[in-house]
């Protein structure tokens, strides 16, 4: 005799369950994040001891008796993804690939299968695509080998089976949220299904030493669509950004239990697929205008690799009572803040105008040595005065309108150097860090704006 379903309330972003429907959600505070799901009491099934330990349980054992092979690593073929995950794909681990749809999730997934399945054994699961779909889009990205093998279904536990019955080298799920788990009632992609579902794929990779690849979808604030708990359950959590409409995409590790979570992958994207950009710096500043107000170049550190970065600013007359401010790939509140600063400190006055900041290129500026540059090309913008083509800035700006030294100052000059800049302004306390003589390349130190300004337009 089958219970009696009942409906649920369970939020979206952790998980909290609740008999009754909440605006704000008790566990996390969220608004809005409360869904409902209808569940069925199914009765228990009694399982013999015999049942449960068909398989022998885990056992511990001390850890200088485990081995760690030579070859624990995939490569992918692609340097920057590699970088990204630390080296390559460990086996066992678990990584998910999150972005926006059409941003090139799917795409990097049948160029890893055709770079690894000439000497390697990929299962690769779609839940939202036909075979021959995939098929489709494997010609047109040249990706042909026997060693890959398609299956479109939904059920995680019919998945599990193929892969404990193939025992293939990588396993790749095209997405976490159609995958659907029988014994639950609630729809594909909902909080118990996404997070059930992974902790089968997890159990199956760790006991199975498979690496799998999952892919996410994200919601409308760019979040991973599903419960928190999601993140916490794999290895590595990548995350694509960049504009659909522009050809960069950026992968960044937010979480990698492998390696570092500061490295970045750069890729240009066309209809071929991904291709890695190796010099992004290079990239990035072609095409950048010449003598023109309200541009400045800067070097932001992502990980261990210095990216030349161009930063434009705009200071026009508004049409409104209120100014305007808009900013791209740079934080609102912090653009509010240099504002005022230049107002206050310096005597840039920017009440009465628009103002607006865009990084070229759909990269996201976050760390404060992009200060300077940002200020530089607002200020540049509200005096018309074009900043030398082969100046490039870097700093930190206080609240006192003082410059402030940022790290890995050598590394931001040797990059410049290279790429051949001839004048690099940065503040004056990081003058004591550096240790070694760059050739081609003025140094100029500065204790505020207006002197990093002087200095840049000459």
């Amino acid at each position: 005799m089958s219970g009696k379903a009942r409906s649920v309330y369970v939020c979206s972003e952790c998980g909290y369950e609740s008999p009754k429907w909440f605006g704000k959600c008790p566990g996390c505070g969220q608004w809005n994040t409360m869904n409902e799901e209808i569940r069925e009491a199914k009765p228990k099934k009694y399982i013999s001891s015999e049942q449960h330990y068909s398989t022998p349980p885990s056992r511990a054992i001390p850890i200088t008796q485990i081995n760690t092979s030579e070859d624990e690593r995939y490569h992918t073929g692609m340097s920057e993804l590699d970088r990204v995950l630390g080296g390559g794909i460990v086996k066992g681990s678990l990584i998910l690939i999150c972005g926006e749809p059409g941003i090139g999730k799917s795409t990097i997934l049948l160029q890893i299968c055709g770079f690894l399945g000439k000497g390697h054994k990929i299962l690769y699961v779609s839940g939202e695509e036909s075979a021959k779909q995939i098929k489709l889009r494997a010609v047109r990205l040249g990706v042909e080998s026997d060693n890959i093998y398609i299956l479109s279904e939904t059920d995680i536990q019919a998945v599990i089976e193929q892969i404990r019955e193939e025992k293939p080298d990588l396993v790749m799920v095209d997405s976490i949220q159609t995958m659907n788990f029988t014994d639950l009632s609630s729809a594909p992609g909902s909080v118990s299904q996404v997070r059930e579902c992974t902790s089968a794929i997890m159990r199956a990779a760790k006991s199975l030493e498979i690496p799998v690849i999952i892919v996410g979808h994200v919601n409308k604030d760019g979040a991973i669509a599903g419960p928190k708990v999601l993140e916490h359950i794999v290895d590595t959590v990548l995350y694509f950004e960049g504009d659909r409409q522009l050809s960069y995409r950026i992968l960044r590790a937010v979480k990698n239990r492998y390696g570092s979570t500061n490295e970045i992958g750069v890729f240009d994207m066309d209809e071929n697929g991904l291709h890695q950009v190796e010099n992004p710096s290079m990239a990035l500043l072609s095409g950048r205008p010449k003598n023109v107000s309200g541009t400045c170049v800067t070097c932001m550190m992502e990980g261990s690799r210095p990216i030349l970065a161009e930063i434009q600013g705009l200071a026009t007359t508004t049409g409104f009572g209120t100014p305007r401010r808009m900013s791209t790939g740079f934080d609102y509140n912090r653009m509010s803040l240099l504002l005022a600063v230049l107002e206050k400190r310096e005597g840039y006055y920017f009440s009465n105008l628009d103002a607006y900041v865009n990084v070229v290129g759909g990269l996201r500026l976050d760390e404060p040595a992009g200060d300077l540059a940002v200020a530089l090309a607002l200020v540049s913008s509200l005096k018309d005065k074009p900043i030398n083509d082969k100046t490039i800035v870097f700093g930190e700006i206080g609240l006192a309108g003082e410059l402030r030294s940022v790290t890995q100052t050598e590394t931001r000059i040797g990059e410049a150097s290279r790429l051949g800049f001839e004048k690099c302004i940065f503040p004056y306390n990081s003058l004591s860090r550096i240790h070694h003589h760059f050739d081609g390349i003025e140094l100029i130190n500065v204790k505020n704006v207006k002197q990093a300004f002087e200095a840049a337009v000459k």
